[in-house]
């Protein structure tokens, strides 16, 4: 038998947005004002990459977009990481 508690999950909540004129739906945990700073986000780096590029087609900016996202994210991970190390050392010390 399982003894652990399990932790409440968060409300989901639906967020409509418009990214790029496309309107979607969006289930998640977060924040409205997370939600609307991420839309709002998206859309900026989408004008960009369409200034920047502006034959690139939708599909091909929102994989361009993606695949910066994710080396962001993978970027913040190295560097939580280095810096959780770095604090574990310290207090080995």
């Amino acid at each position: 038998m399982d003894n652990t508690k399990k932790k409440p999950q968060p409300a989901r909540r639906r967020f409509k947005a418009v990214i790029d004129g496309q309107s979607y739906t969006i289930v998640g945990n977060q924040t409205e004002a997370h939600m609307r700073a991420v839309t709002e986000l998206m859309n900026q780096q989408l004008a960009q990459l369409k200034k920047l590029a502006p034959d690139m087609s939708k599909e091909e900016a929102s994989i361009l977009l993606a695949f910066n996202a994710i080396s962001d994210q993978l970027e913040k991970t190295e560097a939580y990481d280095q810096l959780k190390k770095q604090d574990q050392d310290d207090e080995a010390k």
